[in-house]
């Protein structure tokens, strides 16, 4: 029989380190399987129902609460073990009133911060594509694999309020001089800093922005921000 998807598990010692597994205690874990984000960008449910949360004790816990259906990535029941939540995810837990947003934080890629029932409807995507399709409507793509054909007026890099799980936009925070941004990956993922300077880049150097945060100033390429409001984020990240 012909093997579908790829293997189901992950050696532990290749596994991302904000997923806060342990590395010694067995020797494969629960993989992520192709869906919204990067392999690489995204931690499966079930290890963040029992190493990133620590509500349940063991693999098998976390399948009766996931096949139960008590789980919800953006406003969508997930039934398999393996489907990646990722940057800017809203995870519900049903049953215990809590609500999660994975952001970047402290350096680590992904972190979840609990937030009200009245942000669990919204959430940041960063605007990947912009693209013209048939009969001249435009399709814009996320950073999280959501499309929406909508003639919002969105660039690529600027940030879009989702609502969710309609997928609709609310508003939209443009890649700006003086925007506030978050940092989403590298060493310093979690930082907020003011955009001082965009430089548009050519076909080999990619497009940068001079950002101050921390009383210091860097460049930074233009992929590795997400505008967040003018003055304060729009929603909670922190």
């Amino acid at each position: 029989m012909v093997k579908i998807a790829g293997s189901k598990k992950l050696k532990r010692q290749m596994a991302p380190l904000f997923w806060g597994i342990t590395r010694k205690n067995k020797r494969f874990v629960v993989t992520v399987k192709p869906g919204t984000h990067a392999k690489n960008a995204a931690i499966p449910i079930s290890v963040f129902l029992r190493d990133t949360l620590k509500i349940v004790t063991s693999l098998r816990e976390a399948k009766s609460v996931i096949y139960s259906g008590k789980i919800k990535v953006d406003g969508v029941i997930r039934k398999s073990l393996h489907h990646g939540a990722g940057l800017m995810d809203v995870v519900e837990l049903e049953g215990t009133n809590k609500t999660y947003r994975l952001v970047p934080q402290n350096g680590t890629l992904l972190k979840p911060i609990e937030i009200d029932d009245a942000e669990k409807t919204k959430k940041f995507v960063l605007v990947k594509s912009k693209t013209t399709i048939k009969n001249g409507k435009t399709q814009v793509g996320f950073h999280d694999g959501k499309t929406l054909l909508d003639e919002t007026n969105v660039s690529v890099g600027d940030t879009c309020v989702l609502q969710i799980p309609e997928i609709k936009i609310l508003s939209v925070i443009k890649l700006e001089k003086g925007m506030n941004c978050l940092i989403i990956k590298g060493v310093n993922a979690g930082k907020i800093g003011k955009i001082d300077e965009i430089k548009e880049g050519t076909f080999n150097i990619p497009k940068s922005l001079d950002i101050t945060f921390d009383d210091r100033q860097i460049e930074i390429p233009a992929r590795l921000v997400m505008p967040i409001g003018k003055d304060k984020p729009e929603i909670t990240i922190r």
